[in-house]
């Protein structure tokens, strides 16, 4: 029997429709009904996205041009005039929804608060109002570096507000990573709390900002405003450091919203780059607020009703568009989380969705793949019936953990929308729509309308059905990144010029590698730098992780490549055991021969290094980057700073 390749690996044949009961109220209740819309979209594409920028978005004045397309540079909805604070805020005030919940915040120590829209307003309207007091101005660039509360999201709509364009950094980076991003960005005022809590301990956020700013490490920064969360003992400098509460305490709550044309940057987020310089991915205001208003409204199956609760940090394009814009947008209710599991409360995540009857529930597989090893009892413990639609983001979700969140969180009657996207596409790309797309285990099945998507070679040639490529996206759409801060040309070379242009059409290379099935569904294999070629066959490293931890033994799994004499790569595994399972040469035998029986012999990994935990960025991603590293005996190279734990990075040195 020949050994399989990419074509034939990992065929997962199971296939979940939609309830009937779900798709009768869906926002799209049928395939049909979404293949027409995305025929539509794709023999019309200005005048699908003009049409809906119009019925969803209030505008102070109406576009000249719906796209002014200058590969690879794209501008939409030219000379229209529009603000997102006032889409997410100030055009609810007039209907029911005005004292409707906006945020539902809860914090780890316990501590709660609700914001209704009107109380939303009134706050951001202050905020916008102290930044001008700071003298900020339109076109100014604000820093925000703060834990998961809601003055985070009430500083980015007061900054959307007054035109101001923010840079959210992760409360978890470090200040040299702070300052890094404070300049290059040329921020006049950081917005920043004492600290915030973090696995039942304080991380001192304020301190970090002292660090980052100490002799002049970012000369454009003028002040500093500090929340108080943790009412630690704080070094505040007169003039320069002032508090959120007093400055709040004297200000109007009268602040109209500036009208900022369609083009006019809203944020610059910072994405870790294998060369160690940070890129800044622009976003700009009317094409990112339709496309992040829209992807959330139909591919979650947005209600009225509905308790929406993404769990990812404001400081990542995920919080930025599921957790502030998109959901306020649409005048949902979305909760955030300042928590995660953590020691002293393992099931504190279900304990939100019992105690706040949380609807809809958006993660990443690693929480997922957490949750696992944790246990089921946790979950089980709780009233989890109001959950109705799940969803995954971040990387690929493997089977057997999608079959477990479908199961245990699920109760097997929510569809799970599995999003593939990236910082740079602003919204979703590549996703269900839960009422009318069967979804695959492991597979993001069809693109949004409007995304023309496909998987080509190198030369940018459709590769056949169940061919591994390289995932491209035809045609540009509103939420798409328009340039790298101050670096057009690196935007340009990062994914425009890997594929040559077809007949003069630009194909946006993602970096991820994909395969399409016989149904048109989207598999992605992860990073093309996660894709291994063992003696001329491409294996995706998702797929032999897929294998893995399809064994009762693993929890977790991480696949790199191996530089090889004989077959160029080989197969080189990070695991990590259930808890009841310990290392051993049996153990490892059984492994590689789990993975034959599952994929064939070409993907059998050489090795199989066991430990205790991966490196892991602090928004959950593993940094395979640096077990490829690790893996080849080299020097951990390039940028650190979204690492989470790096006691985890030396185990894995010390047992290299």
């Amino acid at each position: 029997m020949s050994q399989p390749t990419i074509e034939s690996i990992l065929q997962e044949k199971r296939s979940f429709s939609p309830p009937s009961e779900f798709s009768e109220k869906a926002q799209i209740k049928s395939l049909q009904e979404y293949q027409q819309l995305y025929e539509q979209a794709k023999a019309d594409p200005q005048k699908f996205w003009a049409d809906l920028a119009a019925q969803e978005l209030d505008w102070f004045q109406k576009w000249d041009t719906v796209l002014d397309w200058q590969p690879p540079f794209a501008k939409w909805f030219v000379g229209g005039k529009i603000n997102i604070s006032y889409n997410c805020l100030d055009r609810h005030l007039t209907t029911w929804r005005r004292n409707k919940a906006a945020l539902i915040w809860e914090g780890e120590p316990g501590d709660s608060r609700t914001l209704t829209y009107a109380q939303l307003h009134r706050e951001v309207c202050q905020m916008a109002n102290v930044l001008k007091q700071l003298g900020v101005q339109k076109g100014d660039c604000v820093g925000i570096y703060m834990p998961m509360i809601p003055e985070a999201a009430i500083a980015m709509l007061a900054c959307a507000r007054i035109g101001a364009p923010h840079t959210v950094v992760f409360g978890g980076f470090s200040a040299e990573a702070l300052k890094d991003r404070l300049v290059d960005a040329s921020a006049k005022l950081v917005i920043t709390a004492d600290g915030g809590w973090r696995k039942d301990a304080i991380v001192p956020l304020k301190d970090q900002v002292d660090l980052a700013l100490a002799n002049q490490g970012v000369p454009s920064i003028e002040n500093v405003l500090v929340v108080e969360r943790t009412k630690q003992t704080t070094q505040m400098e007169p003039g320069r450091d002032h508090w959120w509460h007093e400055l709040q305490a004297g200000v109007s709550a009268d602040c109209p919203a500036e009208p900022m044309d369609s083009e006019d940057m809203l944020f610059i987020l910072y994405t870790s780059g294998t060369t160690g310089k940070p890129k800044g991915v622009v976003h700009t205001t009317a094409g990112y607020n339709l496309y992040s208003h829209m992807t959330l409204k139909w591919a979650f199956d947005l209600q009225d009703t509905d308790v929406y609760w993404c769990t990812a940090d404001v400081g990542w394009i995920t919080g930025h568009s599921y957790i502030v814009y998109g959901p306020l947008s649409n005048g949902a209710t979305s909760v955030m989380y300042e928590g995660a599991p953590r020691p002293s409360n393992p099931g504190c995540s279900w304990d939100v969705v019992e105690k706040y009857g949380v609807n809809i529930f958006y993660t990443a597989p690693t929480a997922i793949r957490a949750f696992i090893k944790m246990g089921e009892q946790y979950p089980n413990a709780r009233d989890l019936s109001s959950l109705r639609l799940l969803g995954t983001v971040g990387e690929p979700i493997n089977p057997e953990a999608w079959m477990w969140y479908h199961k245990v969180i699920g109760g097997e009657r929510c569809p799970i929308v599995d999003t593939w996207w990236q910082t740079e596409t602003g919204g979703f790309m590549i996703t269900p729509l839960p009422g009318a797309i069967p979804t695959k285990p492991g597979s993001a099945t069809l693109p949004f309308p409007g995304i023309i998507a496909d998987v080509v070679d190198l030369e940018g040639n459709p590769v056949s059905n169940n061919q591994g490529g390289y995932l491209v996206v035809r045609h540009p759409w509103p939420g798409m990144m328009r340039t790298v801060y101050g670096d057009p040309d690196r935007f340009r070379r990062t994914y425009w010029e890997h594929i040559p242009p077809q007949d003069g059409q630009y194909l946006y290379f993602a970096g991820d590698g994909a395969r399409k099935d016989e149904d048109g569904y989207f598999w992605v294999m992860g990073r093309v730098d996660d894709v291994i070629n063992v003696a001329g066959h491409r294996l995706g490293t998702m797929e032999i992780e897929s294998a893995l931890v399809s064994h009762p033994a693993v929890a977790e799994a991480a696949v790199v490549g191996r530089p090889d004499e004989v077959k160029g790569e080989d197969v080189f595994a990070f695991v990590t055991l259930e808890g009841s399972y310990s290392p051993s040469e049996e153990l490892e035998k059984e492994l590689k021969q789990h993975v034959v029986k599952e994929i064939g012999a070409i993907a059998r990994p050489g090795q199989i290094r066991f430990t205790d935990g991966m490196p892991k960025t602090r928004s959950g991603k593993i940094m395979r980057r640096l077990l490829r590293n690790l893996a080849a005996g080299q020097e951990v190279a390039g940028d650190t700073s979204t690492l989470e734990d790096r006691g985890v990075l030396d185990k894995l040195r010390g047992g290299a």
